[in-house]
């Protein structure tokens, strides 16, 4: 099996975890919490139930319900600009496609809410001393890894390329 070959099937495999994660967690929370209700895991970590009918933060949230079609179709459209990228794996752009890897996962896994229920499950808040920061999911998670690695790799790739074996 060559390179191109292993590499697509290593992403799709990436995906595939990141996916079952984030829909076993979304489930679990769903059965266990009520909207709105909390549990403290850690003294700046909450699992709590939020419905996210906006984009990132809640924007657009009071929106009057174009969002969630114009959310699935930009969805769809990066996931198909990515599955193109992933489909010409080359070992030289492998941390990048790593990044792509994960910010498909996490589109697909908050595209599936959006399809499905019209909102998407957020589940994990992060708070200090009356701040907080808006609830989030696995499928957000994978989405920051992958833009902050392909953020990296825009600062930093090349130098690292030619410092390295």
């Amino acid at each position: 099996m060559n390179y191109r070959r292993k590499a697509q099937l290593a992403y799709v495999a990436l995906c595939v975890l990141i996916l079952m994660a984030d829909i076993s967690s979304k489930e679990l929370v769903q059965r266990h919490l009520g909207v709105g209700s909390a549990i403290d895991v850690l003294p700046f970590i909450q699992i709590v139930l939020v419905y996210n009918w906006g984009a990132a933060f809640g924007i657009l949230d009071q929106a009057s319900g174009w969002q969630t079609p114009f959310f699935v179709v930009v969805g769809l459209m990066v996931a198909i600009v990515i599955i193109i990228r992933l489909s010409k794996a080359s070992r030289r752009h492998k941390w990048s496609e790593i990044a792509f890897a994960l910010i498909l996962a996490g589109a697909i896994g908050n595209m599936i809410d959006r399809v499905r229920l019209g909102y998407v499950i957020d589940f994990i808040r992060l708070h200090y001393a009356g701040w907080q920061y808006p609830a989030f999911n696995i499928a957000d998670i994978a989405i920051f890894f992958g833009a902050s690695m392909l953020i990296f790799e825009l600062l930093f790739g090349n130098r690292l390329r030619k410092n390295s074996f």
